[in-house]
């Protein structure tokens, strides 16, 4: 049912007709739900709940519900059920003081604290555990980025709308064999995997959340844990349904929600996914529209090896071959010299009185760093 109107009513979201023909339509469909494209607000819920005497479930409740049937982590968990929770604070209804409990103590006069505010305390007092829980994986995972950091592997994030494939290519790209399927939010909790390329440079690879149109606030806020790996990731994978009727809007939206999470300024690469259901000219006007994204299947595994060049030499991973002398006495040379040999491919290997040389092929991004310590 759709209706046209400047404006939502503020009491009942339609207007009292339609909100007429829509009871009208329950009764002769035998609808259990009703389902709304919008948020509503505590009292609109309420006045359309008692209008057409059907459960009613907005937008977000719907995505959230969606989300607490994919979540399979103990941190996936977490993070709907604050989402939920925030949803539902405003949205308690009271049932006046018969309900209410006795106050405590001597001299107390009327009621106590009511039904009402005891749930309120509760999901408060739960709002704030989950809150702390969130914040310990926050900390776990700034201090895992430091550790790669300092190792100098560099991550990639797969972002992208929900169903865009994301999953498939990341299967692809790091031969792992995460859960992916042809339906809305499969992946809630984020999966990191290295990737090894060919000459021994690796990276490792992030496949996050997917996002969509009007995303909750509730759930942007949720998943800031989560999303935080897209906005300290030094490269972002926008992964687009290169055969969605509606591609433009939906990369919109992506854009919309890293911006909101403050990830715009990362690096990023067009990828186009399903370019398989594609004519011929529809692609040749994808390339000449945007020339520097990449067009593959992420399912038949078409373009892969382009997009791993891609982010080979977008991440500055290409090789240079350097020579580099270190003192053998001390040990953050020692220590440099092992990092040639992890990240780097060494072609030659000299000890001498009191140095050490070594020629080797290594990431160029790695060159500055590596100078730095070496003689």
């Amino acid at each position: 049912m759709l209706q046209e109107r400047p404006r939502p009513d503020p009491a009942t979201f339609l207007g009292s007709g339609k909100l007429d023909a829509l009871a009208v339509a329950v009764v002769d469909t035998g609808a259990d739900v009703v389902i709304f494209d919008n948020e509503l607000s505590p009292s609109q819920l309420r006045h359309i709940t008692e209008a057409v005497g059907r459960k009613v479930v907005d937008r977000t409740q719907l995505i959230l519900d969606i989300f607490a049937a994919r979540a399979r982590t103990r941190e996936g968990k977490l993070q709907v059920e604050l989402a939920q929770l925030k949803y539902l604070l405003p949205r308690l209804a009271g049932s006046g003081t018969a309900l209410s409990r006795l106050g405590g103590g001597i001299g107390t006069r009327g009621p106590g604290e009511t039904k009402l505010e005891t749930d309120r305390r509760r999901i408060r007092s739960r709002i704030h555990a989950i809150g702390a829980n969130i914040d310990l994986v926050r900390q776990r995972r700034a201090q895992l980025r430091e550790r790669r950091r300092k190792a100098s592997v560099p991550t990639v994030a797969l972002v992208g709308y929900t169903n865009a494939g994301k999953t498939t290519l990341f299967n692809r790209l790091t031969r792992a064999d995460a859960q992916a399927s042809d339906a809305l939010f499969v992946t809630l909790d984020p999966l990191v995997r290295q990737v090894r390329l060919p000459d021994r440079r690796e990276l490792l690879l992030s496949d996050t959340v997917g996002f969509i149109d009007r995303l909750p606030h509730a759930l942007v806020a949720a998943f800031r844990a989560t999303l935080e790996a897209v906005v300290e990731a030094d490269l972002v994978l926008h992964v687009i349904d290169a055969a969605a009727p509606d591609r433009d809007r939906r990369m919109a939206a992506v854009h919309h929600v890293l911006e909101e999470v403050g990830a715009r300024e990362v690096p990023t690469i067009e990828v186009y996914n399903k370019c398989d259901q594609l004519t011929p000219d529809e692609t040749r006007r994808l390339r000449t529209m945007d020339p520097s994204a990449i067009c593959l299947s992420a399912l038949r595994g078409d373009g892969a090896g382009a997009l791993l060049e891609a982010i080979a030499s977008r991440l500055e991973l290409d090789i240079e071959r350097v020579t580099m002398t270190f003192r053998a006495d001390d040990a953050a040379s020692r220590e440099q010299i092992g990092r040639l040999y992890r990240h780097g491919r060494v072609l030659q290997h000299d000890v001498g009185d009191d140095h050490v040389t070594v020629v080797a092929d290594v990431p160029r991004r790695l060159v500055a760093s590596l100078r730095a310590r070496a003689g």
